[in-house]
This record gives structure tokens, C-alpha cells and sequence, in this order.
């Protein structure tokens, strides 16, 4: 008996969800040469614009100048550097807990994190829409693991009452594909009656949302008795890489002690940890960021509706255009990049069956100007779309 991956792959591109890696040659921003074509993207996590910041990259090159460029070993041997340790006590400030602890990128923090505090015998209640880090993660857990309608507290009550041992309900602060945000109030509020702890990973939430950027938790002004486990990520709005989980005292020596991704891993670059200080810096004292932020938000959403394009209730940086056909959603994006606009189909499984959309994220970086030419093609390219056949390319 031998592996048929040759059928499988036939089958994915049959089905129009075969996938296809754009060779990015140049760096992050707006304005992007990909697959040797210039283009104007709206479609990168870079919220806040400081993934190529001068001040970040300038902090990246000091930082490999006084400690190298490798973290060198685990940090529980001797890979725990003084950038490190700055920037878990700056998280720490920004989220108003006591600890926080890095990870090397925010799928090893959600699994480390699930996993150290859950178990054979008790419980993982996770929102349907969840990110599949933490859906794998409660599925590894090996605890009791059920799913919760879609940002529903009366479903996720119903599930807690069936639940046993400790118990640990996970949802996302922003949902990546939907772009909408967690009703954490009511999740707290259910989760808190029942004994249950609250987890939130808040990956799209910090930068955009807060009054300091300190995502959809600061936004509704929840303590950390309410989520007592918050993770984030320093991949997008951070502009940087990694990721981190805060929370008390004895939650981050847990972790320290019981998270086996955290445990065996050799830590992120010292480097890496200058330019997220840098970047932590600019993101608390630039409000101007997210206001612009704001605003190009609002002018994509009035000019969408003028359009009659279908989007998602959703006042974050993730603005999906809902087309449900994924030959469609493929074709749309194609004709976007034909103006030179990079805009990324999104299909299943990443979403659900006939939910594939065109996933528009925008940034500070962007300008309204930017922004207009983005309607402006749309305005062109969606009544063309129809019914007809469609189209796959190397590039959706």
C-alpha cells in the first residue's frame, strides 16, 4: 500500500481550493513587487505599518550588533536574554498583568498554553469559528473538547453545563477570516458563573483596538480576574515575529514549568526583541496610527456598501468581501491583480463551505488615496463577475 498523493492533489484543484505560495521581492508594505509584478496589496496582517519602520529596523541592527543574531538555546537553559526579559515586563505593562511570557510564534503559544492547563478529564470549550491553532490545541489537550455556536455566551452556557475537571473556554478577540469581534462581556460573564476560566487570543485585536493598543480586552475594559489567560501576537500589528501569553504570577510559572512548546524551543533572536520593544514603543505613543487606521476603515465600508459589495459586520483592519463560490472568490481576486491590486481568495477549509470571500486587511500605511483605488476596481470588477466560469491562477 502506497501514499496516492498524486489523486489527493488532483481532487484540491478540482475543487478550486488548491493553494499557491506568491514570492514576495520586496519588503512589506502597500506597495509590493510580487512575482516580479508590481502591485498594491490589502492583504497582509502589517496593521499599523511597522513591519519595514525605519526606527524598528534600525532597532532589529543594534540589537544583532550587541547580542548576535541566535537566541542560542532554550530559555530555560541559557537562551533567556536581558531583550527577552525587557520585553516580557513591557507586555506586561501593556496588558495591565503581572507577567507575561514569549513564545516564538503565536501557534506554539496557544497550543502551550491549552495544553499546560488542561488535560484527561476536564474540559475545552472552544468558539466554531476559532482559529485552527486553537482548535488543534484543545484537540491535543486531551480533554473533553466541544465546540460552542459561533460568539453565542447562551451556547456556551449550555456546553458548561455539561463539562467536567477544570474547565477552559477559548475564543478568538478578533476573528481572522470574519473580522469580528468576541462579545467577551457576555463569554466572562457565563464563563465566570460556571468556575470556568476565559482564554482570549487577541493575535488580530492588539494595535488596532484599545485606547493604547492593547486590544478587544482593554476595548471593553475586562480585568484579568475576568480573562485570566490573554494571548497575542507580534506578527502583525507588532510588525515583528513571536508571540506572547500574560496573566498572573502563578499562570506564567505554569506555563514556564508545563508548556512543552515553551519548554523545548530555542528562543527567538535577542534581536527580534529590540525591534518589538521599538515597535511596542511606537504603537503606545503613535495614537495617529490607529485613528488614520480608523478612518480608512469607515471609507472602505461606505464605499463597499455604495457598491453593493456583501460585507461582514466588522469595524477591524479585516474587511472580508463575502462571494461563497470559491471559483469565483478566485476569479474576482484575479481580476483585482490584472489592475494591480494583490487581494487573497480565501476558501475552504480556512473558512467554511461556501464561504469563500476576498479577506481585505488595510493598514496605517495605506492612504485613502490607496484605499479609493481599491473601490475604484471593485466598482469595476464585481458586476463582471457573475456566474461564469472560473478562474485559477498560480498567483490566487
Amino acid at each position: 500500500m502506497s501514499f496516492d498523493l498524486r489523486t489527493r492533489l488532483a481532487a484540491r484543484r478540482a475543487e478550486q481550493l488548491y493553494r499557491h505560495r506568491p514570492l514576495l521581492q520586496s519588503p512589506q508594505g502597500p506597495e509590493v513587487l510580487v512575482d516580479g509584478q508590481p502591485l498594491l496589496a490589502f492583504c497582509n496582517n502589517d496593521y499599523l505599518g511597522l513591519a519595514n519602520h525605519p526606527e524598528v529596523i534600525a532597532a532589529w541592527q543594534a540589537g544583532a550588533d550587541r547580542w548576535g543574531v541566535g537566541g542560542g538555546a532554550s530559555h530555560l537553559v541559557i537562551g533567556h536574554s536581558r531583550p527577552h526579559h525587557e520585553l516580557e515586563e513591557a507586555l506586561a505593562d501593556l496588558t495591565g498583568r503581572p507577567r507575561a511570557l514569549l513564545f516564538s510564534n503565536g501557534y506554539m503559544a496557544n497550543l502551550g498554553a491549552v495544553t499546560a492547563l488542561v488535560g484527561k478529564g476536564d474540559s475545552v470549550i472552544e468558539d466554531r469559528l476559532n482559529h485552527a491553532s486553537l482548535l488543534d490545541a484543545g484537540l491535543l489537550s486531551g480533554a473533553r473538547f466541544s465546540r460552542y455556536l459561533h460568539n453565542d455566551a447562551d451556547s456556551l452556557a449550555s456546553r458548561l453545563e455539561k463539562a467536567t475537571g477544570n474547565t477552559l473556554v477559548v475564543t478568538d478577540g478578533v476573528f481572522s477570516m470574519d473580522g469580528d469581534l468576541a462579545d467577551l462581556p457576555a463569554l466572562a460573564q457565563v464563563a465566570k458563573a460556571k468556575g470556568a476560566w476565559l482564554m482570549v487570543d487577541d493575535a488580530h485585536g492588539f494595535g488596532p483596538l484599545g485606547a493604547n493598543g492593547a486590544g478587544a480586552v482593554e476595548h471593553f475594559g475586562l480585568s484579568m480576574e475576568e480573562v485570566p489567560v490573554l494571548v497575542g501576537t507580534l506578527g502583525k500589528a507588532f510588525g515583528t515575529a513571536g508571540a506572547f501569553v500574560a496573566g498572573s504570577e502563578e499562570l506564567i510559572e505554569t506555563l514556564i514549568q508545563f508548556a512543552r512548546p515553551y519548554i523545548y524551543t530555542t528562543s527567538q533572536p535577542p534581536a527580534l526583541a529590540c525591534a518589538t520593544l521599538k515597535s511596542l514603543e511606537i504603537l503606545r505613543t503613535e495614537h495617529w496610527r490607529r485613528e488614520h487606521l480608523r478612518r480608512l476603515i469607515q471609507q472602505f465600508r461606505q464605499g463597499a456598501e455604495q457598491i453593493g459589495l456583501q460585507l461582514v459586520d466588522s469595524f477591524t483592519p479585516i474587511q472580508p468581501i463575502l462571494i461563497g463560490d470559491s471559483g469565483r472568490a478566485l476569479r474576482l481576486s484575479h481580476m483585482l491583480r490584472d489592475r494591480g491590486l494583490l487581494v487573497t481568495a480565501i476558501r475552504p477549509p480556512t473558512v467554511p463551505a461556501g464561504g469563500a470571500r476576498l479577506r481585505v486587511t488595510l493598514s496605517a500605511a495605506h492612504s485613502e488615496a490607496q484605499v479609493q483605488l481599491l473601490l475604484n476596481a471593485l466598482a469595476q470588477c464585481y458586476p463582471l463577475l457573475g456566474a461564469g466560469e472560473s478562474v485559477e491562477t498560480d498567483h490566487a
